[in-house]
């Protein structure tokens, strides 16, 4: 057996799927009505890595320009058509061509496309979110959820959301997302994360998930507006009446 042969083919074989697809910095041309948030649902990634990625100076970007994303691509081939090609990826067709400048109906046989492993986020025009607020709030809601309850039920999570909209609702509190995240009280930070610096990691999809289900209206705390882990001793939060307990997490009024 001529296994010198073999090697050969193995590695153009290898080097054929490597060209078929691949996972690099690909370019991508903001669209009106993109925002970061927008961007990283549809490419499964986050607005801080696509800042660090393009060295940008904050959270603005604007129509036509060319940001760099972590993508899969694709070679369109002769016999290609776009639902054949979103098909061939378990995707969405909205979300192929989201991923995609200049692509509608017609593509052709040597085009470069994104091939995105998200989905189109859209803006709901019913329902809508409980509370006015931004797309870098919405997350930033959803960091808050990963670093207070990523390893608890997906009811717990949320329920963190849940406490923080509701805050935002309460005259007692700011009337932001923002606000109340980074509320700092006589000297105290009222959420861990934002004093250790955890609100800076990116959110999960399942806390993405869970925030927007907040946004959209559902509290399983009915209305809380404190929660704590079952392991402290704060005779003050323990004194509170309890709403909702759920993995690890105590939900108070």
């Amino acid at each position: 057996m001529n296994f010198k042969k073999i090697r050969t083919m193995l590695f153009a074989a290898a080097l054929c799927t490597l060209s078929f697809t691949q996972v690099y910095a690909a370019s991508y041309t903001v669209k009106p009505g993109d925002s970061l948030f927008k961007i990283g649902v549809l490419f499964k990634t986050n607005a801080t890595t696509i800042i660090n990625d393009n060295s940008l100076s904050g959270n603005t970007i604007y129509p036509d320009q060319i940001l760099y994303v972590n993508s899969k691509t694709y070679t369109v081939q002769a016999s290609d058509t776009l639902y054949l090609i979103a098909k061939k990826f378990g995707i969405s067709l909205d979300a192929l061509i989201a991923a995609n400048s200049n692509v509608s109906n017609y593509i052709y046989p040597g085009q470069v496309l994104n091939i995105p492993s998200g989905y189109v986020f859209k803006e709901a025009t019913s329902p809508k979110y409980i509370v006015s607020c931004t797309d870098s709030e919405v997350d930033l809601l959803a960091r808050l959820v990963t670093a207070e309850a990523e390893s608890e039920p997906y009811t717990a999570k949320v329920g963190v959301a849940a406490v923080v909209l509701n805050r935002v609702k309460s005259s007692q509190f700011p009337s932001t997302i923002k606000s109340v995240v980074y509320q700092v009280s006589n000297g105290y930070y009222q959420f861990t994360p934002v004093l250790n610096g955890w609100i800076n990691k990116p959110a999960s999809d399942s806390s993405r998930k869970a925030a927007l289900e907040a946004l959209y209206g559902s509290d399983p705390t009915k209305g809380a507006i404190y929660y704590f882990d079952d392991s402290t001793t704060n005779s003050w939060l323990w004194s509170k009446p309890i709403a909702l307990r759920v993995g690890k997490l105590v939900f108070t009024y």
